[in-house]
């Protein structure tokens, strides 16, 4: 029942203000909807996500969402020229912020209010 319905990520933020800064201006979100303290943003194939305001942003030590990309690497160097910094994991298949492994390739970065958020491209 549920595999057929859309899903979306929800984001937290404990500043909404500040969160919406990193991800319109860092990241280049366009904002849709504003409801309930926080803010809608749409992407590629009717997906969405929504960031909302609570205390427990950054809690998590696992990655909150991730971006279907193309290409990793360029998507990087072009994030980290607007100022998002790329975590550095200690594995083996990590090189210049980005791990190869199990047929894909994959970055992550912390979003101003300490979520991990991943660039994943699946490799052909």
């Amino acid at each position: 029942m549920l595999q057929k319905s859309a899903i979306y990520a929800y984001i937290p933020a404990k500043d909404v203000a500040r969160a919406r800064r990193f991800y319109e201006e860092k990241l280049g979100f366009e904002a849709g909807k504003e409801l309930s303290g926080g803010v809608a943003y749409e992407f590629a194939g009717g997906t969405a996500c929504f960031l909302y305001p609570t205390p427990n942003a950054g809690t998590s030590a696992a990655s909150q969402a991730f971006w279907e990309v193309e290409d990793v690497a360029l998507e990087v160097a072009e994030l980290k020229a607007k100022g998002v910094t790329f975590e550095e994991y200690d594995m083996p298949t990590m090189k210049d912020s980005i791990s190869t492994a199990g047929g894909a390739k994959a970055a992550w970065f912390k979003d101003s209010e300490g979520n991990i958020m991943a660039i994943i491209q699946t490799l052909k």
